[in-house]
């Protein structure tokens, strides 16, 4: 009897501690759930990828969830780095944690022109590190349609180097962050993705040009 009741308590331990470890697994997993940037979504994207991001720009963009950002004015597509990015008017903080921003002054998507472009360098432009000349940039205005581009050139310049983001006659699409993108502090340099309109979209701009 003693041995039976040994026995029986040796097996009722097992069981409570792996009911333990499942309760605690589970636990876990919710927990992450409740955390993860899926269960806070962007109206204008979804859920963005954010295996890439810096765990400050990470927190950055929950707490800007809950707060007033610039108005979405389309959304940025460039599929051979899988960058999908809600472009939203204007660079403040709060705006280029939820999103990258159009910089203020320069030309507008579905205009003729130079259309800028920030976005932060551990953050959603993370992905323009792998960036190549002739990669397609798609430019999503709702409902007028998609500017596409290919980039032209990619360059390292000063961040006084304001030439970058002189107005142009033919429409052009300049990204901007800032370089080098895994710097620790406050990266000295900008990193400049030109792209030119290539009339193959169906937005304003390629209408015009025959696209």
């Amino acid at each position: 009897m003693l041995l039976v009741a040994w026995a029986g308590g040796r097996i009722a331990g097992r069981v409570g501690t792996a009911n333990d470890l499942q309760d605690f697994a589970r636990s876990r997993s919710e927990a992450a759930v409740v955390q993860a940037p899926s269960a806070e979504l962007d109206p204008a994207i979804g859920a963005p990828d954010v295996s890439s991001w810096s765990a400050s720009r990470i927190r950055g963009y929950h707490e800007s969830l809950t707060r007033e950002a610039g108005e979405v004015v389309g959304v940025l597509r460039i599929p051979s780095v899988g960058l999908t990015a809600p472009v939203r008017d204007g660079v403040d903080e709060v705006t280029l944690n939820r999103a990258v921003g159009l910089v203020p002054g320069m030309a507008r998507p579905g205009e003729r022109g130079n259309v800028g472009i920030a976005g932060h360098r551990d953050g959603f432009f993370r992905a323009l590190e792998g960036v190549g000349v002739g990669a397609v940039v798609e430019l999503e205005l709702l409902p007028a349609g998609t500017e596409r581009y290919r980039v032209s050139s990619v360059e390292i310049v000063d961040p006084d180097e304001l030439r970058v983001l002189a107005p142009t006659a033919e429409p052009r699409l300049t990204l901007v962050t800032c370089y080098p993108f895994r710097f620790v502090g406050s990266a000295p340099r900008r990193y400049i993705v030109r792209a030119d309109l290539d009339g193959t979209g169906t937005g304003p701009e390629a209408r015009r040009d025959g696209g």
